[in-house]
């Protein structure tokens, strides 16, 4: 009898069930990119159907869940606005609360990305205690990705939405936070940030698979290796700290890194290219804003021209990549401090580039003078620029950070005038020059502004090999 019964109970189907389980990028206080098709996505009980809906226009949107569970449904979502709610149902229903519409952006890189509010140890963010103080604001949330690295792409990380406030906004990134301050004010609509940064990391970590198969001199890791790899190992902080997200609908993406690859500035930029165009294409949102911090002066100790040649590879970048653009930081490094205390002038800096090419806010500049011309008559040369519209000026310092340099390859410092058409340098060591640099060091203290306060980046004229 007893194995007759234990036939029959093996009979009998077993009926698995499981509740809405999401990615925690969907949680209370989240932000939607405003007036998209915002894709939702998670797990459910296999097979069934999963109703999920919106009180912003009281719309229901139904899918079936395939045989692992998961599903995907798109939304609309209307203008800038919320609080609102979100309910999915695959029959046990669960509820997504204090849900705004507006604008969100991705904010990534190394330690000067990540460096939070309340700074690092001995090394300040200027003007933080009365930033934090005054930063309480609902309509704008943070979310920061733990450090986590992974050989193969993850569908989760670990983190949640927080609303701004000072408890929060201290232990936030500084520069997502004053570019996020700004476009919150400048638009009136709310503003989410998430922040998936690691200090001191290169930039391969962050491209995927697919995005370094064409970078020949990268080696890809083994998927299946038992040894322990770094957070510098190639693709491993996209795998866990980007990829979970991908498909997350947003407005764009910041980027403050290079100081860890400033040795390979040939390489860094074809990567920072590749970076983007591999974002792009794996998000499937077509060629969204990117925007990102050169990289501030700083005496590095050895080679003295080491992060000059990164910066000029990042500015390259800005000028070929569509959509892309560069915020210049020359005049905010910090001779014995890699991470530069004023990140208010990189998070604001990277607003500008929003609101004048992704927001089309007319009246803002969003770029220093950029080099546009090189005419040389005798011992002179004449230097003129774009984005200098009502002309250049120092701010009261003196020009120093120029220097000319004949067929022999050898500069030495130059006179520098602004004039109205530019600037016109010439130097006694130098009678028929051909070639100028500017501020091209690895420590040095930008001078040269447009009227609007933007720096010039660090640039040169020759493409004469590298020191």
């Amino acid at each position: 009898m007893k194995l007759y019964l234990s036939f029959f109970i093996l009979l009998i189907p077993v009926f698995v069930t499981a509740d809405i389980v999401l990615p925690s990028i969907f949680g209370d206080h989240m932000v939607l990119q405003q007036q998209s098709e915002s894709s939702i996505w998670g797990t459910a009980t296999a097979n069934k159907k999963v109703t999920l809906t919106t009180s912003w226009d009281k719309m229901s949107y139904d899918t079936r869940s395939d045989a692992d569970g998961k599903w995907k449904i798109k939304v609309k979502t209307p203008v800038a606005g919320g609080p609102f709610k979100m309910t999915i149902s695959d029959g046990k229903e669960m509820t997504l609360s204090d849900v705004l519409i507006g604008e969100v952006w991705i904010c990534s890189g190394q330690s000067n990305m990540q460096m939070p509010m309340k700074g690092y140890i001995n090394q300040p963010i200027l003007g933080s205690n009365e930033a934090v103080a005054t930063s309480r604001n609902p309509r704008i949330r943070l979310f920061t990705v733990e450090r986590e690295k992974s050989l193969t792409a993850r569908t989760d990380f670990s983190g949640a939405w927080e609303e701004c406030l000072p408890e929060n906004v201290i232990d936030f990134s500084a520069a997502a936070y004053f570019f996020g301050r700004m476009i919150n004010k400048a638009l009136d609509v709310p503003v989410g940030l998430v922040c998936s940064s690691w200090g001191g990391t290169r930039i391969e970590p962050w491209i995927s698979e697919n995005g370094l198969g064409s970078y020949d001199w990268v080696s890809l890791p083994d998927k299946n290796m038992n040894d322990e790899f770094s957070q510098q190992t190639p693709t491993v902080l996209y795998n866990a700290m980007i990829a979970p997200m991908v498909g997350y609908g947003i407005r764009g993406a910041l980027w403050y890194q290079g100081e860890s690859n400033r040795s390979e500035p040939r390489e860094y930029e074809k990567l920072m290219e590749g970076l983007i165009n591999n974002w792009r294409k794996e998000w499937d949102q077509g060629d969204f804003p990117f925007y990102y911090c050169q990289i501030a002066p700083f005496d590095y100790g050895h080679n003295k021209l080491s992060s000059a040649y990164l910066r000029e590879a990042q500015l390259k970048a800005a000028m070929q990549v569509p959509g892309a653009g560069m915020a210049s930081l020359m005049d905010v490094g910090e001779k014995d401090n890699i991470h530069p205390a004023d990140k208010e002038a990189a998070g604001e800096r990277l607003a500008y580039l929003a609101l004048a090419n992704t927001y089309g806010q007319k009246g803002i500049e969003y770029s220093g003078p950029v080099l546009k011309e090189m005419t040389v008559e005798g011992p002179l040369v004449k230097l003129t620029f774009d984005h200098a519209q009502n002309g250049l000026t120092t701010f009261g310092k003196e020009l120093t950070s120029f220097q000319v340099a004949g067929e022999n390859k050898r500069f030495f410092p130059a006179n520098a005038f602004i004039t109205r058409e530019g600037i016109t340098l010439i130097s006694e060591r130098v009678p028929s020059p051909v070639a100028v640099r500017y501020a091209f060091e690895d420590y040095i203290i930008g001078e040269l502004y447009n009227t609007e306060g933007l720096p010039a980046s660090s640039f040169r004229t020759d493409d004469w090999e590298m020191e």
